[in-house]
Parts: C-alpha cells; structure tokens; sequence
C-alpha cells in the first residue's frame, strides 16, 4: 500500500491546478512566501507594509524609508508620510524583484473621498517606483472604489502623458 501524499505536496499539487486555471495574485507582505509559492502578481497596501515590516529581514527597507522621510519631509508628520509612502515603494520594487507579474500598490484608503489627494499620492508613488528602474509597465495602482474614484482613470489618462493601469479596489 502506498503513502499517503503529505500536506505539502497536496498543496503544491492543488497550487499547480489552480495556476493552470487562473492567474495567483500573492496578497502578503511575506517575500519568502511569495518566493516558496511562486504567485504571478501580487499586490500590497499600507496594512500589508506594516506587517511585512514586523519582519526582521525587512529593516534595510524600513531604515531605508526612514532616512527618506527625514530627508524629504520638514514636520514630523511629512517625515512619517514620506517614510510610509517610501516603504509602499521599496515593498512593491522587491516584490517585482520576486515576481514575473504585475504588482498592485494601493493607495491608502482614508484618501478615497479625496480625488485630489488621490491623484496626488498615485502619482507620487508611481513616479517613484518607475525612478527605480522597474518597468512602468508592471504597476497597477490600487484605489478604493468610491464613485469619485470611479472617474480618476479618465482623469489621470487625459493629464497624464502616459498610460498608467489603474486597479479599482473596495
């Protein structure tokens, strides 16, 4: 009689199935998880930043955000801004390090009834994640789906001289 399959390599094989079908979107801040399970895109946003970041192999990029903050920002609430959309950035870049795919960075929630600041902080994050050498191509931008945000992809297509892959999220 033969050995049962261990739990891994059911998972594995069921993972295996399921990319055959569709494509795996990885939603952690765990890039060990992503690199063992191998999804095609992933995804992150500010609550996944902030548990990756519990991670210890993770400081070079808190440090990293931090030291930007402190350069960029003036108050101690631009610095803190600054540090946090920097993290967003450096998590996304690694990501794209890991992944085949497209990563999508969200844009924080509390700005979702605010389509300037919205505009404003897709475009700041964007901008900075293309500065770092990744293809422009393999970002989306995640934005809570309010009706005002329902109308920012044709906003930011018609001021934007190029074409950026908005995510609409809820």
């Amino acid at each position: 009689m033969s050995e049962p399959q261990s739990k891994k390599s059911k998972m594995s094989n069921s993972l295996e199935q399921l990319k055959a079908l569709t494509t795996v979107v990885a939603d952690t801040g765990d890039f060990e998880a992503m690199k063992k399970y191998a999804p095609t895109d992933a995804t992150t946003n500010p609550s996944l930043d902030f548990t990756g970041s519990k991670f210890a192999q993770y400081k070079p990029l808190i440090d990293k955000a931090v030291q930007y903050g402190n350069k960029i920002g003036t108050t101690e609430e631009e610095r803190l801004e600054n540090a946090m959309d920097m993290l967003g950035v450096l998590f996304g870049v690694e990501i794209l390090k890991i992944i085949p795919g497209r990563v999508s960075t969200e844009v924080d929630a509390r700005l979702s009834f605010d389509k300037e600041a919205s505009i404003a902080k897709s475009f700041k994050n964007y901008s900075t994640v293309c500065r770092s050498r990744h293809l422009k191509e393999r970002i989306l931008l995640g934005l809570a789906s309010t009706w005002k945000e329902f109308k920012l992809p044709k906003f930011w297509n018609r001021h934007i001289p190029y074409t950026v892959p908005i995510n609409m999220i809820d």
